[in-house]
């Protein structure tokens, strides 16, 4: 039986994704992930579904290179599913995903923000030391923002959204509906 849209007979496998991953993204969620990897069948194309309001975006960086490494050295075609809400670290995990391989549910949204940081910095010793303890914080927000910005890169890579566009709208928290997402070339496909 075919949904109203006909998707189901289109993409039948996404039906019952092999991973299927819920709740924050952290290092419990990454546990999961690899027990669900290693018991997923090891032919044809592994289908992978998240829901998450977001969480640690390492984390997500793993699981994403878990997927490229799944890809390269395999051959396997990796799907990705998102399921109501791919906020925050949810989309760093599906910009691992080609974007012909990325599909959402039906009135799913996908969230994109900068990344964040919270610290204090502490200055305590002699002057000649602290414009190193200064400088070590400005590299970590720099390398920071490369890193960011290699995952907007590679969430947009395929897509009509420009980098210009998706740094414009970021530092707000860019809410996009899934048949935005489908229209802007972000996902393949709603179902």
């Amino acid at each position: 039986m075919t949904n109203q849209n006909g998707k189901a007979t289109q993409y039948p496998l996404l039906a019952n994704p092999h991973v299927q991953l819920h709740g924050p993204v952290d290092e419990a969620m990454y546990t999961s992930f690899k027990a669900q990897v290693i018991d997923a069948p090891t032919e044809g194309p592994l289908v992978v579904s998240i829901t998450t309001l977001g969480g640690d975006p390492e984390m997500a960086r793993a699981m994403g290179d878990g997927i490229r490494l799944i890809r390269e050295y395999t051959g396997r075609d990796t799907l990705f599913l998102g399921k109501v809400a791919v906020y925050s670290a949810g989309a760093t995990f599906m910009s691992a995903f080609p974007v012909d391989s990325r599909f959402l549910t039906r009135g799913s949204r996908i969230m994109i923000h900068e990344r964040q940081m919270q610290s204090t910095i502490q200055l305590n010793g002699p002057l000649n030391t602290l414009e190193y303890t200064l400088k070590a914080k400005l590299h970590e927000i720099e390398d920071s923002i490369r890193i960011q910005n290699e995952g907007f890169e590679a969430l947009i890579r395929g897509s009509q959204v420009s980098m210009d566009e998706l740094l414009e709208k970021a530092p707000s928290n860019w809410y996009i509906e899934a048949d935005e997402a489908k229209r802007l070339g972000l996902v393949l496909d709603v179902i």
